[in-house]
């Protein structure tokens, strides 16, 4: 067998995000309440099952924002429920800057409204400060053009205030990541990457010669019909992904999951999921061992 025979979040080692050590496998709360386009929430009992039992299994960085939720699910207030009291080396990363309105439309807030977006994590989650709050720029999967400068100052202030430890930010190209490093120390680099997702190559590197995390998102998946965000898995390069999942006797997912890890040290991995099954396969494959011949078939991967 080339996994660990217990899934366990810390089999792909540590990485700190400032002055805290996490494991490089964690967990992404998108999903806990349910997507957008889901005809229903998910089960509430069920949420709180799969939160509690990553942090059984080693998960100690967990991602969420304010504006992941359903009409009657909230992943904050589920975080808050599952796992309070907090264990002392859980850091829990939140995003700003995108929002959404009650009825679910999504807005963009100003600099002047980002103090009230991170209090309102800090309500919900139950916390009196953010162990670490990322810009999210812009709305959409692509990045948008613009000075990150007045926004980041913006958290940058409340970090200086207390009311946040470390600053990252997310959905951005390399000249925002240099603004904002001039602004303020940048502990994570939140941005769409995967085996199939490697436009940020460059970037990946910058931030392994800054010492910043980076985090990539939708690793796993890819878009739905319609545009309407990410809730499939990536087809791309099946059957050499197939290939490397059955000489090892694990899934297509885990593959590219240790793929990503393998990218460098400081990859931080946070899949996300509402099933226990699945979230137990996802931290095992944080010891999951790609040997150079799967790493050279992998790579030839073009997406």
């Amino acid at each position: 067998m080339t996994t660990t025979n217990q899934p366990n979040a810390g089999a792909a080692g540590t990485w700190k995000l400032g002055d805290r050590t996490v494991n490089r496998m964690g967990f992404g709360a998108m999903r806990l309440p349910g997507m957008p386009w889901d005809e229903k929430p998910t089960d509430r009992a069920g949420a709180i099952a799969v939160l509690r039992r990553a942090v059984e299994l080693g998960v100690n960085h967990i991602d969420t924002a304010a504006f992941y939720f359903m009409p009657t699910r909230s992943a904050n207030e589920l975080i808050s429920t599952a796992l309070q009291p907090y264990p002392d080396d859980l850091v829990i990363a939140t995003k700003v800057g995108a929002a959404r309105t009650r009825d679910g439309a999504f807005e963009y807030g100003r600099p002047d409204q980002l103090r009230g977006q991170v209090e309102e994590n800090i309500r919900q989650l139950g916390l009196d400060h953010l162990d670490l709050v990322n810009l999210r720029w812009g709305l959409g999967l692509d990045k948008q053009p613009g000075s990150v400068a007045e926004h980041f100052g913006a958290l940058a202030e409340l970090r200086d205030a207390g009311l946040i430890r470390h600053l990252g930010i997310s959905n951005i190209d390399a000249d925002q990541l240099n603004e904002a490093m001039t602004i303020a120390p940048v502990a994570t680099v939140q941005n769409r990457y995967g085996l199939t997702e490697r436009q940020d190559e460059a970037l990946v590197d910058t931030c392994a010669a800054h010492g910043i995390a980076f985090v990539p998102f939708f690793t796993v998946a890819t878009s739905v019909p319609g545009g309407t965000g990410h809730d499939g898995p990536d087809e791309t390069g099946q059957a050499e992904v197939a290939r490397v999942a059955q000489a090892h006797g694990v899934t297509p997912a885990q593959v590219r999951l240790a793929w990503t890890l393998h990218r460098g040290d400081h990859i931080l991995a946070i899949p996300g999921t509402g099933r226990l099954t699945h979230l137990e396969e996802n931290i095992a494959a944080g010891g999951l061992r790609l040997s150079d011949d799967d790493l050279a078939l992998l790579d030839g991967i073009t997406g």
